[in-house]
């Protein structure tokens, strides 16, 4: 009985400090529906569209080949696929880093053959 309360507690204790590492932070992911001077909308997995705004102190990193590269806003594109790391603010989100790729289907489509050069 004590090693089941034992555990328990355990469990219950690594699963607070793991929520409380976030903090208030909110993690979106989903794929870029519209994107703005100011803000992206962002489709997630459940359907729901949610506005993310852009800060000066955002940070857009670029995930490729298992590696993250710097970006800027201008290299956000409608079918990215991202995660965004953000801080509610009143009644908004406010990007703290957003981290993003091409579309699924770009990972997954067959290359188009190439003619032969002659």
């Amino acid at each position: 009985m004590k090693l089941r309360i034992s555990s328990l507690a355990l469990l219950f204790a690594l699963a607070m400090g793991t929520a409380l590492a976030h903090g208030n932070k909110v993690h979106v992911r989903g794929t870029v529906e519209k994107i703005s001077a100011d803000s992206v909308v962002v489709k997630t997995a459940d359907g729901k569209s949610v506005e993310v705004k852009f800060a000066a102190s955002t940070v857009f990193l670029w995930r490729a080949n298992n590696e993250d590269k710097p970006a800027k806003a201008g290299d956000l594109a409608a079918g990215d696929l991202v995660v965004i790391h953000a801080t509610p603010k009143d009644k908004t989100l406010e990007a703290d880093e957003i981290k993003f790729s091409g579309p699924a289907a770009a990972k997954t489509a067959t290359p188009a053959p190439q003619k032969p050069k002659s």
